[in-house]
């Protein structure tokens, strides 16, 4: 177990460092001059004043010193400041951060709750019309772009039904971004379980247990649903990093001050101290999450841990 846990660090450390050299040449990778690009629509800039933010961003240094600078500044916690207002970019990511998160997780748990439930019942209803019909919506649900059902349950349930706020920061603000999130990639997990599912049903290990006769709601439970569970498991770690991905077009649709929106917004004020944070801010978090998903994977299958 020790050794599996090591190696998995070690690789996320890895992740997080190929991250750090890519998201200090993305400056490079802009044609043109960056710092003119940057302060385009400042008004009454001179070269002089150019050349000094060239000079306090590193720029005029080779590029290898210019990544030693940038990664001690990471190290000790500075990501720098935006282009736009002057603030420190790690506490403004920071700020919005938790907001991400909550929407991320929320969707997260509305996907889990309902594809798990989904494509357990379909697995065990196999072949049925109703097998076929929750498989139909699964593939109608993976097919569905998140702007587009963002905007349907928008005009639905806030500006027609006007049960819920068009946008805002509070809980019920939360509701309609986290189904619109979570509702296609509960299709996906759906259609993971019921392939999952089936799979164990057919193994020798549940028609022994039947044998030995274990009360049917048992076997479903303690042992089907466990073993099926590994490979969901793994899904449910790529499905997070895809959720704080789609967080972004869902933030921007329903106005939900989260890291996503901040990302737009400094693509499109070309501000690249601010979009270097967040692409660092959200390898680091998806890299988290899905360490964290390794170790549970580990112990819902006892052959990871000596591995």
């Amino acid at each position: 177990m020790t050794g599996y846990l090591a190696r998995r660090l070690l690789a996320a450390l890895l992740t997080i460092w190929v991250t750090t050299v890519a998201v200090s040449m993305l400056i490079h990778l802009v044609p043109g001059d960056p710092v003119q690009i940057m302060y385009a629509q400042s008004q009454g800039t001179t070269q002089e004043q150019l050349e000094a933010i060239r000079a306090d961003l590193g720029l005029d240094r080779p590029v290898w010193e210019q990544y030693v600078m940038y990664l001690g500044r990471v190290l000790s916690g500075d990501l720098g400041e935006t282009i736009r207002g002057e603030q420190p970019v790690l506490e403004l990511l920071l700020l919005r951060l938790p907001n991400t998160l909550a929407l991320a997780g929320t969707a997260l748990v509305i996907a889990i709750a309902i594809g798990m439930t989904l494509g357990f019942i379909a697995a065990y209803r196999r072949g049925s019309w109703l097998d076929t019909t929750l498989m139909v919506t699964a593939i109608l649900g993976v097919s569905m772009p998140h702007f587009w059902l963002g905007l349907l349950l928008l005009f639905l349930f806030a500006v027609e039904l006007q049960w819920l706020p068009v946008a805002g920061g509070g809980p019920a603000s939360l509701v309609l971004p986290a189904v619109t999130l979570g509702l296609s990639n509960a299709a996906i997990i759906a259609r993971l379980t019921r392939s999952s599912m089936i799979d164990v049903f057919d193994q020798d290990f549940i028609r022994t247990a039947h044998a030995k006769g274990l009360p049917h709601a048992m076997v479903l439970r303690s042992h089907a649903l466990r073993a099926g569970l590994v490979p969901i498991v793994t899904m449910i770690g790529m499905q997070f990093a895809y959720m704080m991905g789609g967080a972004i077009v869902v933030e921007n649709v329903f106005g939900w001050n989260g890291v996503g929106r901040l990302a737009i917004q400094a693509i499109l004020q070309r501000d690249y101290p601010l979009i270097q944070g967040f692409i660092l801010m959200f390898a680091i978090v998806v890299v988290s999450i899905s360490v964290l998903l390794d170790v549970l994977y580990a112990f819902l299958d006892p052959r990871i841990r000596y591995r």
